[in-house]
């Protein structure tokens, strides 16, 4: 066969960057940046080249594996996909009749909303089995943000994002959209963009415990100690208070709760919260000023502000400085998209909102809300390890690796390893999927179908794009939505006469149909004729007609957010006074560390270790760790050191580095492929240390129920 060349959206990470893939023969020849992509518009990342890596690895399954034990020997036998589904919907039925629904347990991991197919179908498979014990990547690092987004706006999606292409002043906090491509903002080329905003004469500064990737291109960095976030967030908005700079602009009139809010932060000046936070009083005013009087400005907080113990806190205030400086819902400030697929649209038979209930149950064991119908998954461990009715029996794990991502994965681990049953939709034998009866692996990458059902929902600019599989589906595969269909059916007891498998393009044909475009004849059939994309134009102003709050107006001041400000205020107590005894989090122990976390534009998350092009060159997982901590230590660059925390202990090499702030130390996640029984390749030999086999999953935001992974108090040691 001759070349020939596809065009899709690469599923990777949440910039879905247009990918021009040449192949011929079913083999990639070549992978690039689609030039006529009008989002991405040719931008390309290292990790889109791995595609090729991840389509031809000899080790990614391509059909299901049962898990054999003989003798205490485990070993993997190849089945037929007809055997797998009636063998898996058996051992899931007896569970469900012996213990009930909720004995089983659905993990979606992050994967899962990067494609159309996984996202779509499996909600079919957890109303199937009728459990309420649903777990997700969510909790470890974005609950914050829908948490505000509902109580702020109505809805837990209706998340506004950085206008990034016309703003003047961009400030960003715990966020490092270099390495991420953006995240809870879908940015291609964020590098670009960043240098347009110094080009025309504005100012980008991070405010970050790590000299990031960001930071190093921005005009300014303010090194902040980890964990103490909203204090700076609650003494910026006592600045506009005080110095008479709150300017709501036309949200005034449905704009509630100022005087509530006003009061509720009175007494965090920038003087009060400067020891804590390592931020000078007056680089605090001063920022908050030039944030106010900055016609087209932008307050931005991802990762950092979101994985604390205030998480909940950082992130309504995050929105609430945007919304009191007049940049919410304005060009050039942040921004609400307007999908081509809106998942808040009125449709016939479908409830208004039907996010908007919290704390409808609570977690067996410590009592942890719900929100959005999960639970935090750092209950997961608990719920498995402890006897009692509903126990967790039975584990469903979707494209998700929580041994490696979740807080404490060791106690992850050793809780999969009690489980009555357990299966797994995944390509690979992992850290997680080892512990699985059932391996289920469906196609994945470019012999998918995809449309971006998240990220166009989060984007700097309204565009629309679907991705045809770049070849036929091989005899013998499953498409991800095939195995959760085929399950479903045979869950609900469907008469096998009366199966029929429900295609997720016709799902995505209908919402284009009828979404805020449809009118103009965007259909899915319009797209397939586009493979480039669609250019739907930029973000633009939409409130108060896009709330969704029960009386369309917008309370600045929450109930659940000033309830929650006791826990602050006895926090910055006890570390401004440490032998208070007040309820809070304690300063940090002697002798320890602070440990955060990074991430590397080459790998993301756990699951592109696997990749040859991504994982070769050096060693990336280090310890970054201030010269002046080091010296103390004794430690130099290169050296093996040894840190624990409360939950654990790992080894990986020290980085001296005048980049990371004193006192705190910092690793990527993602890393640790060295359990026994994954595959013995690639991964093994770039395996790394898992940060989460020192994050604490006792350590939490109290009112959302994220896990705390930033500001985890750890001891570093030489070792030898």
């Amino acid at each position: 066969m001759e070349l020939q060349t596809h065009y899709r959206a690469c599923n990777l990470c949440e910039a879905i960057c247009g990918l021009t893939v040449t192949h011929q023969n079913g083999q990639v020849v070549s992978i690039s940046g689609d030039p006529a992509d009008p989002f991405s518009r040719g931008h390309i990342c290292p990790k889109a080249v791995a595609l090729k890596d991840i389509y031809e690895d000899p080790n990614r399954l391509r059909r299901p594996l049962k898990r054999v034990e003989t003798n205490g020997e485990v070993s993997w036998q190849e089945i037929g996909w007809e055997q797998a589904f009636d063998e898996v919907a058996d051992r899931l039925h007896q569970v469900r009749t012996a213990h009930g629904p909720n004995a089983i347990g659905v993990y979606a991991g992050n994967p899962t909303v990067h494609n159309s197919g996984s996202f779509l179908s499996m909600p079919g498979l957890v109303r199937a089995i009728g459990t309420r014990t649903m777990f997700s990547a969510s909790s470890v690092d974005q609950f914050p943000h829908h948490f505000a987004a509902w109580q702020l706006f109505g809805h837990p999606l209706l998340m506004p994002v950085p206008d990034l292409d016309h703003t003047d002043f961009w400030i960003i906090i715990g966020g490092n959209p270099i390495a991420s491509n953006g995240s809870i903002m879908t940015a291609p080329d964020v590098g670009t963009r960043l240098r347009a905003i110094q080009q025309r004469g504005g100012r980008v500064v991070v405010i970050d415990p790590r000299r990031t990737e960001t930071a190093l291109r921005a005009n300014e960095h303010q090194f902040i100690r980890p964990g103490t976030d909203v204090f700076l967030l609650l003494a910026m908005t006592q600045v506009l208070f005080a110095e008479n700079l709150v300017n709501v602009g036309r949200l005034a009139d449905v704009t509630d709760g100022l005087n509530a809010l006003q009061e509720a932060v009175e007494t965090f000046s920038p003087e009060t919260v400067a020891s804590v936070t390592g931020v000078q009083a007056d680089d605090i005013r001063r920022l908050t000023r030039e944030l106010a009087n900055t016609p087209r400005a932008a307050l931005y907080g991802r990762v950092g502000v979101s994985t604390q113990e205030f998480g909940g806190l950082c992130l309504w205030l995050v929105n609430v400085l945007n919304l009191l400086t007049g940049h919410l819902d304005e060009p050039g400030g942040m921004l609400f998209t307007s999908p081509a697929i809106d998942a808040l649209a009125d449709r016939p038979g479908v409830p208004k909102n039907p996010y908007t209930k919290y704390n409808r149950f609570q977690s067996r064991v410590s009592g942890k809300a719900e929100f959005m119908g999960e639970i935090p998954v750092a209950c997961l461990a608990e719920e498995a390890e402890t006897p009692g009715p509903g126990q967790l029996r039975a584990l469903v794990t979707s494209c998700g690796n929580p041994v490696l991502s979740t807080p404490n994965g060791r106690r992850v681990d050793e809780a999969l390893a009690g489980l009555e049953f357990m299966v797994s939709v995944d390509i690979y034998l992992n850290e997680t999927t080892r512990h699985a009866d059932y391996i289920l692996p469906p196609l994945t990458g470019l012999e998918t179908a995809n449309y971006d059902l998240t990220f166009h929902v989060l984007a700097i600019r309204n565009t629309a794009r679907y991705s045809e599989p770049m070849v036929p589906k091989p005899a013998g595969t499953m498409y991800d939505w095939e195995i959760f269909e085929n399950l479903r059916l045979r869950l609900t007891g469907t008469p096998r006469d009366e199966w029929k498998l429900q295609n997720p393009a016709k799902t995505i044909d209908q919402g284009l149909r009828f979404g805020p475009y449809g009118q103009t004849g965007l259909s899915l059939e319009q797209l397939l004729a586009n493979p480039h994309g669609i250019d739907l134009g930029p973000l633009r102003s939409q409130l108060p007609a896009r709330l969704q709050t029960p009386d369309h107006r917008i309370n600045a001041a929450p109930p659940l957010f000033l309830a929650d400000l006791s826990r602050a205020q006895a926090a910055i107590n006890q570390l401004v006074n440490p032998t208070l005894s007040a309820p809070g989090s304690p300063p940090a122990p002697p002798g320890s560390l602070l440990l955060i976390s990074r991430r590397h534009l080459r790998d993301n998350n756990s699951w592109m270790h696997n990749a040859r092009v991504l994982v070769k060159g050096r060693n990336r997982c280090t310890l970054l760790i201030h010269p002046d901590d080091a010296a103390r230590l004794g430690i130099g660059t290169g050296q093996a050191v040894r840190v624990r925390s409360r939950v654990g202990e790992i080894e990986l090499p020290a980085d001296v580095s005048a980049d990371i702030m004193p006192g705190v130390v910092c690793m990527p996640h993602g890393y640790g492929h060295n359990r026994p029984g994954t595959r013995q390749d690639i991964a093994q030999q770039h395996a790394g240390a898992s940060v989460n086999d020192l994050t604490d999953e006792a350590f939490s935001d109290t009112l959302t129920g994220n896990a705390a992974l930033n500001g985890v108090p750890v001891w570093v040691e030489s070792v030898g």
